[in-house]
């Protein structure tokens, strides 16, 4: 019953997304089919679910395991070697889905969110997400054991009852929060404007639809240009319009991407330049594989 229930959300992206792309709306990217870069080499990491690209760090990637997990994040380089393992003071593991980097508090630093979001009964008043100061990380030598934090912890409730997410992501201009769900025909997007409040629950505003369902992970360019959230095969990209809130280029058509295969992929993120993305899957030892944006692409004016 659950395969066929995937089969149908995955028709769904593909025959909506495909409507979309001969719309003139539609974004002037296209991006070169997955490269494999690397391969996830610790046995620490068997249930990827969130990925996020290092500016900070040059060639460091976030990743960390879904549920049943303990509270810590695995710095590796996109070749898939473990660099550290950064245990998360003050966090708890209940369901962790995603991972983004975006500004925070201080301006001048970087700082790791982790989605604590999932939820596959719908049961959880609310859910959590953990902001920590992004750690330095040295490239090379033997890997480490690190502890970060203590982590704040932002608690959010949807306007509409408990759901379950996979999609994290932080507005790298103004440090917004969206969150996407994954069980509706039409997954729905949810918005927190930044400052959050660590003291006390903040209630989502629900924003807007996307055109499929099955949402399991996305991601907001480092410059804040452009929207790529994923299902189980496919990707969808959308184009922030200038001076307008991110949650209005959900409103376009977007451009349908076509991932590589994967057993369980959930994870994806731009890279730290926005030049492409990358993914890799749930499962031990799974590749990472890298989408660099194609020559032919077209940069909006924005």
């Amino acid at each position: 019953m659950q395969s066929s229930i995937i089969v149908f959300y995955i028709v769904i992206h593909l025959s909506v997304t495909a409507s979309y792309s001969a719309d003139s709306g539609t974004p002037a990217l296209t991006f070169l089919p997955g490269k494999q870069v690397g391969k996830i080499e610790t046995n620490l990491i068997t249930e990827a679910s969130g990925i996020a690209a290092s500016r900070k760090n040059p060639g460091v990637l976030w990743v960390h395991n879904d549920s049943g997990s303990s509270a810590v994040v695995y710095a590796l380089n996109t070749e898939g070697k473990l660099l550290t393992c950064c245990s998360i003071e003050g966090a708890r593991c209940r369901d962790w889905e995603d991972i983004a980097i975006g500004p925070g508090p201080d301006k001048k630093i970087d700082y790791l969110y982790i989605g604590d979001i999932g939820d596959n009964k719908a049961r959880y008043p609310s859910v959590t997400i953990y902001r920590v100061p992004e750690p330095n990380i040295t490239p090379n030598g033997v890997p480490m054991d690190m502890q970060i934090g203590p982590a704040e912890a932002i608690e959010l409730v949807y306007p509409d009852g408990p759901k379950d997410a996979e999609t994290l992501m932080i507005d790298p201009l103004n440090g917004d929060i969206y969150i996407i769900s994954k069980r509706k025909v039409f997954c729905r997007v949810y918005h927190v404007p930044c400052p959050q409040s660590t003291q006390k629950q903040i209630r989502m505003d629900r924003v807007a639809e996307l055109p499929w369902a099955l949402a399991v992970g996305g991601d907001i360019s480092p410059d804040g240009k452009y929207i790529i959230v994923r299902s189980l095969s496919h990707a969808s990209l959308w184009v922030r319009q200038k001076d307008r809130p991110l949650w209005q280029a959900f409103r376009q058509k977007p451009l349908n991407i076509k991932l590589m295969p994967e057993p369980q992929g959930e994870a994806i993120c731009f890279d730290a330049d926005g030049r492409g993305f990358l993914t890799v899957s749930e499962k031990a030892n799974q590749p990472i594989y890298y989408y660099a944006e194609s020559k032919e692409s077209k940069k909006p004016d924005n």
